[in-house]
């Protein structure tokens, strides 16, 4: 049975901005917060606490022996040597419910000692982390990983980031109908080769619209003249919009060797993956239209088979066999302004 990870935001943003900022992080799925609980206010809230309070869900205690009824316990170490991580384990076993584990110099040996000694005992690890990137590393250590890690940030995209790491992250999956489909000429599409394999089902939000994404299969069934390539989304034109891990857009002619990419699923469960390579080659196009909830969106692709996406029944349809009234899945929602890719919510737009 797979452990309970937790991403626990430390928000560094002012008492006016956290009015705002909490209610987003409950958005994106952040089910605990390291914040002095009085800093909620009386407004209601599933987020739970972490912090040296006794109103805190998870009490981070100032000194050993301390106990809070009703109440889930730890307390903060720093790690400098081995002997510090013996009197964790020490300490750990008097009763201690979670420990908050902050590593300055070497990250991954002392963490991997401390996930050794401790998943055994049920004493949860919390670990401190400063980037998006020490958030996966903490996760996937001793492929066990902490219980949860306490990362402070002030943008929301950076939660977002962070929430598809750890692979709970979901995005709105919706069946558009499709209304147009046309022959266009020639043009330069993106093919995206990953560093992953992707598997059937899998595939890349990709549209004309930020707000309109069709989700883009990968070439992982393959067809009677082509090989299987797991690894590759043949995603559309190069001028098309791409979500990316931190919910901002790319054009595909921006993606390219180390950039990472959103992978989902017809149930809207992401995951990301790096890009190993990006072919962008003249190919005859098919641009493609559907309407789903008043919304109309589009996408110009690659007139060939291999091209598919996915109906709502998880079948998969060539771009050459899609017909008018067929329905596909798309990531779609009202349209807001981007600026270099991120959302500005109050901003007019009116894309075609």
């Amino acid at each position: 049975m797979s452990k309970t990870r937790e991403i626990i935001i430390s928000p560094k943003v002012s008492q006016t901005q956290l009015a705002k900022f909490l209610p987003q992080l409950e958005e994106e799925g952040i089910k605990m917060v390291y914040l002095d609980p009085k800093k909620l206010g009386n407004k209601k809230t599933k987020l739970q606490t972490v912090f040296p309070s006794n109103l805190a869900n998870y009490v981070v205690l100032e000194k050993e022996g301390l106990k809070v009824k009703g109440k889930k316990v730890g307390r903060k170490f720093q790690i400098l040597s081995n002997s510090d991580i013996d009197n964790i384990l020490t300490i750990a076993k008097k009763g201690l419910d979670f420990v908050i584990v902050e590593v300055k110099d070497w990250k991954i040996i002392p963490l991997e000692n401390i996930i050794a000694k401790l998943h055994k005992i049920h004493t949860k690890i919390f670990a401190i982390a400063k980037t998006p990137e020490e958030v996966r590393k903490m996760f996937s250590i001793l492929e066990v990983g902490v219980d949860g890690v306490i990362f402070s940030t002030s943008t929301i995209n950076e939660v977002r980031e962070v929430m598809v790491y750890l692979g709970t992250k979901n995005f709105e999956m919706k069946p558009a109908k499709i209304t147009e489909i046309k022959e266009v000429g020639d043009g330069e599409r993106v093919c995206v080769d990953t560093a992953s394999i992707l598997h059937k089902g899998e595939g890349m939000l990709i549209g004309s619209r930020s707000n309109f994404l069709f989700l883009v299969h990968n070439e992982s069934v393959g067809s009677s003249f082509t090989s299987p390539r797991p690894f590759r989304v043949n995603a559309g034109a190069v001028h098309c919009y791409t979500l990316s891990p931190d919910g901002t857009t790319n054009y595909l002619s921006e993606v390219e060797t180390g950039s990472e990419v959103l992978i989902l699923n017809s149930k809207g469960n992401a995951r990301r993956a790096t890009v190993g390579r990006s072919k962008i080659e003249r190919r005859p196009m098919l641009m493609i239209k559907a309407v789903v909830d008043g919304e109309t969106g589009g996408i110009i692709a690659q007139d060939a088979e291999t091209i598919r996406f996915v109906k709502p029944n998880g079948q998969l349809v060539s771009v050459t066999h899609l017909k008018k009234g067929d329905t596909v899945m798309v990531h779609a929602k009202p349209a807001t302004g981007r600026h270099f890719g991120m959302e500005v919510s109050d901003e007019y737009i009116l894309e075609k």
